[in-house]
């Protein structure tokens, strides 16, 4: 941002802002893409952050770690506390991380424009090209669209057509009709739940069935994909619009049988992670929809996890353990939500809500580029203070590989929001 007598020069559409207020009253035409663009845009929390900055801290992070990891055969998962280096894991079937890493690269690749990105996607997107027939669990959503999805859609590899739609194929084939929804885990994995189990962090896999359904997929896939939101938002979530973590459901009536958490603090605590999936996931539903009963659940959602933040934006691991100062923070729900907020922005008609959802976005966006969660110095990664699974002892206070790829999406998403106003002057 540039900081001269004239702190928006490259928005001139500020100046424009009255005009366009006295417009929307005593007309409807104002309702065309360019005009509903503009109103889009609160360049007052744009000039708060540095964008530019925080891209390029990205860029340099990946200069340090990249070199380091030339082992296809893993990928990076987390850093521990008061270390440096990514710890590196099997690109094993059953683990569920092995996608971001190479998503993290297509969107440098897009947010930079620097080939070496590219060929470094490229390379570690298809040492899984097996993946695709995954039918152990739900994951491979999250395995397979940062890193085939971003590399047809950013690296212009429409090769990778087949491999997603195979993916989808084997995704769809948990869902169970009797219930609503797809089945997250294997009972093998998680043997506390005996029938269908289902979590909400569910609620991401569903891009890879949207996309599916659009490039040449049955319809079915799209079909699937609005049961299970739907089913999701009429059991997981309590009273108050928060969500629980794990359903099990019963496979023959679809009746629920227990309502339970395997990462939170409680079964009945309110995981801030789990509520970022929720928020991100029906943003996303809408987003592919356009059905306005899932705008109307995104915002309801969204504005109970905003409700629930401290100061600066990223919240404690659970937000029932929250006023404990000891409680451990975790960056990765902030950069989730940031990134969704970003879109809800855009998809949102009131202006109001608009500027809310973009101003948190921001808000959250310079927190974690700030000296407090920035990794820049202190580590390879991007963010730090991330918490995976406190209750289950490990990934505590880390960076993990998956906060640092919803950052550099929400980074990009805001350089695209940006060019395209600009564009539509």
């Amino acid at each position: 941002m540039r900081n001269d007598l004239n702190p928006y020069p490259k928005q001139p559409f500020i100046f424009k802002s009255l005009f366009l207020v006295g417009l929307l009253m005593f007309t409807t035409s104002c309702k065309n893409s360019k005009e509903k663009e503009v109103a889009k845009v609160v360049p007052e929390a744009a000039a708060s952050i540095d964008l530019n900055k925080q891209i390029n801290d990205c860029e340099k992070q990946l200069e340090i770690s990249v070199p380091k990891l030339t082992d296809l055969t893993k990928h990076p998962r987390l850093i521990e506390t008061n270390e440096t280096e990514w710890q590196e894991v099997t690109n094993h079937k059953l683990i569920w991380t092995s996608g971001f890493y190479p998503g993290i690269l297509w969107y440098a690749f897009d947010v930079t424009g620097n080939e070496r990105w590219k060929d470094e996607a490229i390379k570690r997107t298809e040492v899984f090209e097996d993946f695709k027939n995954i039918t152990e669990h739900h994951d491979i959503g999250f395995m397979m669209f940062p890193a085939y999805g971003l590399g047809y859609e950013i690296g212009g590899k429409k090769e990778y057509k087949d491999v997603l739609l195979t993916s989808a194929n084997s995704l769809a084939s948990r869902f169970n009709p009797k219930v609503g929804t797809i089945r997250s885990w294997s009972n093998k994995m998680h043997p506390r739940w005996k029938q269908h189990i289902t979590i909400i962090d569910n609620m991401l896999n569903l891009e890879l069935l949207f996309w599916a359904a659009k490039h040449g997929g049955d319809k079915k896939l799209y079909d699937i994909a609005v049961t299970h939101a739907e089913t999701t938002m009429k059991n997981h979530f309590r009273p108050d619009y928060t969500s629980w973590h794990v359903l099990e459901y019963d496979s023959i009536t679809g009746a629920v049988l227990n309502r339970n958490t395997k990462q939170g603090f409680a079964d009945d605590s309110r995981w801030s992670r789990g509520q970022a999936w929720g928020v991100y996931g029906y943003t996303m539903v809408y987003k592919e929809t356009k059905d306005k009963k899932f705008l109307d659940f995104a915002q309801k959602i969204t504005d109970k996890y905003l409700s629930l933040l401290p100061e600066d934006m990223v919240p404690c691991w659970d937000f029932d353990v929250a006023n404990d100062p000891k409680e451990e923070k975790d960056a990765s729900a902030a950069a989730i939500v940031a990134s969704a907020l970003l879109d809800l922005s855009i998809l949102v008609e009131d202006r109001a809500d608009q500027e809310r959802y973009y101003n948190a976005a921001i808000k959250m966006l310079k927190s974690l580029g700030s000296e407090k969660y920035s990794a820049v110095g202190k580590a390879d990664s991007f963010l730090l203070h991330s918490t995976g699974a406190k209750s289950l002892g490990h990934e505590i206070d880390v960076a993990l590989i998956y906060a640092d790829y919803y950052y550099i999406e929400a980074l990009d998403r805001l350089k695209k929001m940006e060019e395209k106003n600009k564009i539509n002057l």
